[in-house]
């Protein structure tokens, strides 16, 4: 049921910085009248949600509120990189059920909590 999502940042170039890194994309900046937007990749023939990281007033980042999770092949991949990319790493790679896979939660750049998900 979610179509998108949007994370709040402080610092624009350092979240793409960020998100570039830890997830081997390219994300392009978009300014709607003063509200900066880095939209992430769509996946062709993919039906799974994208946004974007979102610098604005109204937008605080935090470790409070809704949490993210990143679709990946392997959780411990992007954990990998987020240090090295500025972020702490919050929850390491837990397995949540034989069936579910596994799970891990980051810090970003920008303080908010965002989580991986993965089957393997």
């Amino acid at each position: 049921m979610v179509t998108w999502f949007e994370i709040p940042v402080s610092d624009m170039q350092r979240a793409k910085a960020f998100y570039e890194a830890v997830f081997d994309v390219t994300i392009d900046l978009h300014n709607f009248g003063g509200m900066e937007m880095g939209w992430f990749p769509q996946r062709e023939g993919e039906p799974i949600a994208t946004g974007t990281l979102i610098k604005q007033e109204s937008y605080i980042p935090s470790t409070e509120g809704t949490l993210v999770y990143f679709a990946s092949n392997d959780v411990q991949l992007e954990l990998e990189r987020v240090e090295k990319a500025g972020g702490k790493i919050f929850q390491t790679k837990t397995q949540i059920s034989p069936e579910h896979g596994f799970m891990g939660v980051f810090l970003d750049t920008e303080g908010n909590r965002v989580a991986l998900h993965s089957l393997k």
